[in-house]
This record gives C-alpha cells, sequence and structure tokens, in this order.
C-alpha cells in the first residue's frame, strides 16, 4: 500500500462525501429527537416534524429559495421525478422535453417516460452547452420545460446558466437545472426555475434530497410527496452538512482547487494521459482522466487495493458501464475514465500518495490488460 501511514483515502467525493465530526453530531443528537413519524399529531411526531422544517428552512436559505417551496424528499432519483413529470403535466399539450446530452441518466429516463419526445442538445469539447444548437432546439412550439445541469458530476464543467435560462425563459419555457453536483462547492445557481440538489454531495447521511420551484413555477404533484418517509435525523443532518460547507466554502473550494491543478499537473506529466475539461470553468474538486489502452474499471479496482477510493466510468448513472455517456458526447472514446472526487478532508500528503499509487499501477499488468 503506498499510502504510508496505512489508511485509506476517499477521493470518489462526487456525489458523496465522509460526513465530518459536527454532522454526525447532528445526526445522532436527531435521532432521539427525531424517531416518530412526523405525519402524526401527537407530541413526538410534531417534534419529527419540527426538525424537517427547521432542516427545509436552513437549506432553504442557502438556495436562495420560498422555504414553502423546498421540498425534501426521500432519493433525488424522486426529486427529478417530481420536477421533471411535475412541471411536464402543468403543461398540458406540450410533448417534447429539452435536455443537455450530458444529463444524468436518471433525469433523462424520467424525461423519457414523462413526455412523448427527448431532445438532446450536444455540447462543446469542454461539455459547455451549444447555445445555438438550443436555440434552435426550443423552436416549434411543442416544448414542455428545458433540462440542464448547473455542473457535471463527472467532468466538473459549469454551465452558463444565466444565458441558459435567459434563453429559456425568453421562449417562455421552464428551466430545471440538476444542481447535485454544485451545491456546497461553489456558488448556488441564481437562474432556475426548479432546482434539485443531493446532500450526500456535500456530506449528509443518505436518505434525503432536496426539490425547490420558483415563486413563478407552475407544476401539478405527480403521485404524493410524503415528508413521512424521509428521515427526520438525515434532513437535519443535511442541513447542518450545508451549514458547516457553507462557512468554510471559499477556503475549503480554494485548497482543492488547488489540489485538483497540481493533479491535474501531475497527470498530464504521465505518458497516454488525458484530462477531461477546462479548469477554468470547472468544478474545484473534480477531475476525470483517461489512459490510452488502460481499462478504466480495472484501474480503479488496483488503486482501491492501494488504500485510494476513486470512481470510474459515469457518475451520472449507477449502472456499470466501460464508457461513460458524458465523455462520448464530448467525441471522447475510452476504455473507461478514473473519477477522482476531492473533499475538505484530503490534503497535499494525500495527493502525493495517491500519485505515487497511480504511478505505480499503471506501470502493473492488471491496468494495462483489456477487458476480454
Amino acid at each position: 500500500m503506498d499510502n504510508p501511514d496505512g489508511r485509506r483515502v476517499f477521493l470518489d467525493a462526487s456525489g458523496s462525501a465522509p460526513m465530518t465530526p459536527r454532522t454526525k453530531e447532528a445526526f445522532l443528537a436527531a435521532i432521539d429527537e427525531g424517531w416518530a413519524d412526523p405525519e402524526r399529531l401527537h407530541h413526538e411526531s410534531r417534534r419529527s416534524q419540527a426538525l424537517i422544517d427547521g432542516a427545509r428552512e436552513a437549506i432553504a436559505a442557502v438556495l436562495r429559495s420560498p422555504v414553502e417551496r423546498t421540498l425534501v424528499v426521500p432519493t433525488f432519483g424522486l426529486a427529478f421525478d417530481r420536477a421533471i413529470a411535475g412541471i411536464a403535466a402543468a403543461r398540458r399539450g406540450r410533448t417534447r422535453i429539452v435536455a443537455s446530452a450530458i444529463e444524468r441518466r436518471p433525469l433523462l429516463r424520467i424525461a423519457h417516460r414523462s413526455s412523448s419526445a427527448v431532445s438532446l442538445v450536444p455540447v462543446d469539447d469542454d461539455g459547455r452547452l451549444d447555445l445555438e444548437a438550443f436555440v434552435q432546439t426550443l423552436s416549434g412550439g411543442d416544448v414542455s420545460l428545458v433540462a440542464v445541469q448547473h455542473t457535471n458530476q463527472e467532468i466538473g464543467v459549469i454551465q452558463r446558466l444565466e444565458r441558459i435560462h435567459a434563453l429559456a425563459t425568453e421562449a417562455h419555457l421552464p428551466l430545471v437545472v440538476d444542481a447535485t453536483a454544485s451545491i456546497g462547492h461553489i456558488d448556488p445557481p441564481r437562474d432556475w426555475d426548479a432546482l434539485v440538489a443531493d446532500p450526500c454531495d456535500w456530506g449528509s447521511p443518505r436518505g434525503i434530497a432536496v426539490l425547490a420551484f420558483g415563486a413563478a413555477s407552475r407544476w401539478s404533484p405527480v403521485g404524493p410527496v410524503v415528508a413521512g418517509k424521509v428521515n427526520p435525523a438525515v434532513a437535519l443532518a443535511a442541513a447542518v452538512a450545508l451549514e458547516e460547507r457553507e462557512e468554510g466554502r471559499v477556503e475549503a473550494s480554494t485548497r482543492m482547487r488547488r489540489l485538483t491543478d497540481r493533479l491535474r499537473h501531475a497527470i498530464h506529466a504521465i505518458s497516454g494521459a488525458e484530462v477531461f475539461g477546462d479548469s477554468t470553468i470547472s468544478l474545484p474538486h473534480v477531475l476525470s482522466v483517461a489512459f490510452d489502452g488502460v481499462d478504466g474499471e480495472a484501474l480503479a479496482a488496483a488503486l482501491d487495493r492501494e488504500g485510494f477510493a476513486v470512481g470510474s466510468g459515469s457518475a451520472c448513472t449507477t449502472e456499470p458501464s466501460p464508457q461513460s455517456h458524458v465523455l462520448a458526447a464530448l467525441g471522447t472514446v475510452t476504455l473507461g475514465n478514473l473519477r477522482i472526487g476531492l473533499h475538505p478532508g484530503i490534503t497535499d500528503a494525500d495527493v502525493d500518495s495517491f500519485v505515487a499509487a497511480l504511478r505505480k499501477v499503471l506501470a502493473g499488468e492488471l491496468a494495462r490488460r483489456p477487458r476480454g
């Protein structure tokens, strides 16, 4: 193991991040307070509901969303469903959804289920939406909504939401924004009509997602949004984790940007390496790379044995695949990429140890053996 002190290093914080001691403490304390079903009428249930309501208020304050239109649901898949299907249902007679080609696959599946057609807008080599193609795709009068990420979980690209929202508004179309990769890392987006966030990405325990609608957004509930299915302790922990992230976000993001730049520079120096995305328009903590002729999943497995947890394939799906649809949209063909996601607990020594382990593993036969 190339990690000098023998501890494991988690470098897959693009979608989930370790809980901090402060978040764990809040979570454990809330379990004692919020164990009852919040939908019932007795004192214990009202106490559980108060935890959820307090969490909604705290999260809404960060998102700058109306509290009464900020909902908590058990999963981000359900949040996508409520946003996409709910807005599409409210805009009867419009049968097509427009989305970027690098949206998360769960969102795209819901879009296909909620409409008769989904038009995918291409992106440039850095993963940014092709605005000219976007405008052309909005024409026709049959579009119900537009779905565009704030940032991509895999390559970290930040979309030009201000311009995208202006174009959608000009066409009288609501914009659904997937902010599951950006909240807690960069400034929350301001330009959206509906927004989905995943607290796991900012260090919350699993079991909650956030869905917010703008003050003027129209939507029709499709199936019940059941607050009682949300664990009140998780809701409180999510709010505490987000508050903690926001308190130290600027400093942490600056430090993680420096660390990813170091990684980018070190990996660029490795023969056959390709680093995706432009560091000037990307998240500070995410890096996606590939190595010519190297199986990404085998490389991730070998690094795991060295004590480093990294991702491979697409961060935008739970389905195993050697080829990411995000990289395919960029026109890249690989045997599978390596996805690196830093969190505030990562140190310079962790990065140095990882680079040493990566060089060691790349020199081995396992990572170079193509899948048969």
